[in-house]
């Protein structure tokens, strides 16, 4: 491809993301977005006007060289630029799918001041599948061993990102997850048809192949307690256990058969397939033909109608209590719900859900008006007077939030939480207050993105290589 002036760069329009028809995707778990083929990769690289301070890297979590993968895309290098990602990302698979790349990397592209940004989340991922798909995915050199143990108690992308690094720096790595599936909420939060489960299983596969030791069905704090594992050999460890405690409305009626926490709803469908029921063991609410209704506004919520409609429900509803210009989930996400016929009911708020016969039938809304901002920056909702109303329901799935597990801190006591339940660890180190013990992702920060995790568990790598070299400075 000849060489392009800038002026001429800066004239090419982003290149659209292929995908389903939004009416067959609606009644199916295949993937949405198809992503680009190589001219539509190379056209969309063309538009990196390669700035010398390349503000893009510092939007990134984990500091990927985004100008520098761009430019090779654009020469048509693909197993290159995908190992220029991974010098820096150990899932860019993963992240090319899921990652809010609109609020990081391509907010602050010079591009996106006069119109609009590069897309660098559609050619992570396009690089990605090409080395999957043509070369399989390539491992790294892994140094000499250390003869040091580390356990890494949970298997998401906080944890694997920190597996992925330790192991290459010839430390011998144990990754303990609770349930029964590699990936955390990579396999059972993130619907099938935004990250194919099996992405997953070939990121996991290779960190196998690197020598990462995956123990499945350990739960630490039962199964093994963190001092435990230190007297079982281990000379650091990672806790990496996201937060997977959800939140409720705390409303009357919320035990009603038919209502559901996103945790529990998104997991049986996305981690032991209910939705092939029973083919696969493990039932969900019969959604056909039903109204379902999720209070919510984040991607989970967005994950969790959009799987609704695809298990057949006749009317799929979010309900929010704020107006959508608010809603937290990305502006992608809002646009595939639209069009797959999820209706978006604003400014409400569930009072009581309403059953018969211990199953669910009915919610009682109120409706809100906008008051001046709160601590999050967003105008607080402030409940009408006198507008409740009924609405019939058959479902309801609860997408508010999560909080952190209490298994580790009833087992450990000697780790500092903070008032939320959240570990308390250094942002530079992820130490915490218990020696040779490390912290990072959403167990740390609350509910955030998979790429804020994945870089803790880089930071908590390089932490813990140091640690391991010299104990007694930390």
């Amino acid at each position: 491809m000849e060489e392009m002036s800038k002026k001429d760069r800066m004239k090419i329009p982003r290149q659209k993301m292929p995908e389903q028809d939004s009416f067959e995707r609606s009644s199916n778990f295949d993937e949405v977005n198809l992503g680009f083929t190589e001219e539509l990769a190379r056209m969309e690289a063309l538009r990196c006007i390669q700035c010398p301070k390349p503000s893009c890297t510092t939007g990134c979590p984990v500091g990927v060289k985004i100008r520098d993968f761009i430019e090779l895309v654009s020469k048509g290098d693909y197993l290159a630029a995908a190992a220029k990602i991974k010098e820096d990302n150990a899932l860019p698979a993963v992240c090319g799918r899921v990652c809010p790349q609109e609020e990081q990397c391509e907010s602050v592209c010079i591009l996106g001041k006069k119109g609009e940004s590069v897309g660098i989340g559609r050619l992570e991922r396009f690089v990605a599948d090409y080395e999957r798909n043509t070369s399989g995915i390539r491992t790294p050199e892994v140094k000499a061993k250390t003869g040091k143990k580390v356990a890494i108690v949970g298997s998401g992308p906080a944890g694997l990102s920190c597996a992925g690094d330790l192991i290459q720096m010839g430390h011998d790595v144990t990754v303990f997850e609770a349930l029964h599936e590699i990936g955390g909420v990579l396999v059972y939060g993130i619907p099938q048809f935004r990250l194919p489960k099996e992405i997953v299983k070939a990121e996991v596969e290779a960190l196998t192949k690197l020598g990462v030791d995956f123990q499945t069905n350990s739960i630490i704090g039962f199964t093994d307690t963190v001092d435990e594992l230190f007297s079982n050999g281990y000379d650091a460890v990672f806790i990496a256990v996201g937060a997977g405690l959800p939140y409720f409305l705390n409303i009357p009626g919320e035990n009603l058969n038919g209502v559901y926490s996103s945790n529990e709803f998104l997991t049986r469908v996305n981690l032991m397939k209910a939705y092939k029921f029973p083919e696969y063991d493990t039932p969900v609410f019969n959604c056909k033909d039903k109204n379902v209704a999720v209070f919510g506004g984040g991607n989970t919520a967005m994950d969790a109608v959009r799987t609704a409609k695809r298990l057949g429900a006749k009317k799929a509803y979010i309900i929010y209590r704020r107006s959508e210009v608010e809603l937290p989930a990305r502006k992608e996400e809002v646009h595939h719900a639209k069009q797959e016929g999820v209706e978006f009911l604003v400014l409400e708020n569930p009072i009581e859900f309403i059953g018969e016969n211990g199953w669910l039938k009915q919610v009682k809304l109120q409706k809100m008006e906008l008051g001046e901002p709160d601590a999050s920056g967003r105008r607080r909702p402030v409940a009408v007077e006198g507008s409740e109303h009924l609405m019939d329901i058959d479902m309801a799935v609860v997408a508010i939030g999560n909080g952190s597990n209490p298994i580790i801190q009833k087992t450990t006591p000697d780790i500092e939480y903070n008032k939320r339940g959240n570990i308390v660890a250094d942002d530079i180190t992820m130490k915490t207050s218990k020696k040779g013990v490390f912290a990072g992702g959403d167990i740390v920060t609350g509910g955030a993105t998979v790429i804020l995790a994945m870089g803790a568990g880089r930071k908590a790598a390089k932490a813990i290589d140091s640690y391991l070299s010299n104990k007694e400075i930390w």
